[in-house]
């Protein structure tokens, strides 16, 4: 088992993040077979072209960077804040020292992968560091960038409605929903299916905290120079990754509001913005706007400004009537 211990302090300094190349990672690794599968049409629409990178680039030497459970920091940089781009992340690759990045892959690459003559090339040349930015950025660009706006905006819907809860029942809580293996006891955080790792103070500097729309189960980061930080699954990554089936509006509100009216009243269960909902519904934005004002006019919905995105959240009424519709 895993433990943080908290202080009042820590609880002041936690806060959460977005880090693309640490989903970059998360993606590398699972078309390789090293992760999480991906959803079948997710597989078969970025298999050819994750393969063709194989052959033309040096992906390979990333891919055998990453140890079953862990992977080095230059790859994956420890993220600012919620505003992180690619090219935050892949300035910070680059500017990583070879030194730094060798002692990293001396602890990291030691799979049979690494032994391959084409990929110890890499990890043994002066420029090892640029070659494998090199790599990711073109992984990056034809595996993921197109996705990213849609997959962003999960993450980011899903910090919103962590920051409400917090202020609705405060971090205890608000820590356990993140993932059902994690628990508040005794002034700590206990995420139980981990190796005997022990007790890790926070000391003071918080808890980083990053949503995924990649991430399995829960991970974390506890040595430096990443702060100490959990990994978790965003919230609206099921539907994504077809854990669950779509479930369609009911009868009774469909008659009541219409079909797109009732998808939009059933996704917003979580504060969510005109952009996302259009894509996660498969709606041109146009249209969303309309049918949210005809709702929020109804005094179903609400809307307030969060940072550069206006976010619309259900009222008691619409919470209401769709409790008493299902």
């Amino acid at each position: 088992m895993l433990r943080f211990e908290v202080s009042v302090e820590d609880l002041l300094r936690s806060r959460f993040a977005l880090s693309p190349a640490m989903d970059l990672c998360l993606l590398l690794r699972s078309l390789a077979g090293q992760n999480r599968p991906l959803p079948r049409a997710w597989a078969t629409r970025l298999r050819p072209a994750f393969e063709r990178l194989r052959r033309e680039t040096e992906l390979d030497a990333v891919l055998a960077l990453h140890a079953p459970r862990s992977g080095p920091s230059f790859v994956a940089p420890p993220p600012r804040g919620l505003n992180q781009t690619w090219a935050d992340d892949l300035a910070m690759i680059r500017a990583t020292p070879l030194e730094a990045a060798r002692d990293e892959m001396a602890i990291t690459a030691t799979g049979p992968s690494a032994r391959d003559p084409r990929v110890r090339a890499v990890l043994d040349s002066t420029d090892a560091v640029s070659r494998i930015a090199e790599a990711m950025d073109l992984a990056w660009h034809e595996l993921l960038a197109a996705d990213w706006p849609h997959l962003r905006a999960i993450c980011e819907r899903d910090v919103v409605h962590r920051v409400g809860v917090i202020g609705q029942h405060g971090w205890a809580t608000t820590l356990e929903s993140l993932h059902p293996s994690i628990a508040w006891h005794d002034g700590g955080i206990e995420i139980g299916f981990f190796p005997p790792v022990g007790n890790v103070p926070l000391a003071g500097d918080g808890l980083l905290l990053i949503p995924s729309v990649f991430v399995a189960n829960v991970a974390a980061h506890l040595e430096d120079p990443w702060p100490r930080t959990l990994v978790y699954p965003a919230r609206g990554t099921a539907a994504l990754w077809g854990e669950q089936a779509t479930v369609p509006p009911p009868d009774a509100l469909t008659a009541l509001v219409g079909r797109a009216r009732a998808r939009l009243l059933l996704a917003l269960d979580a504060p969510a913005s005109t952009s996302h909902l259009a894509r996660s519904l498969a709606m041109t934005p146009g249209a969303v706007g309309d049918h949210l004002a005809i709702l929020r006019g109804a005094g179903l919905l609400v809307r307030a400004r969060s940072g550069r995105s206006v976010l619309y959240r259900r009222t008691p009424l619409g919470e209401a009537l769709v409790a008493g519709s299902g």
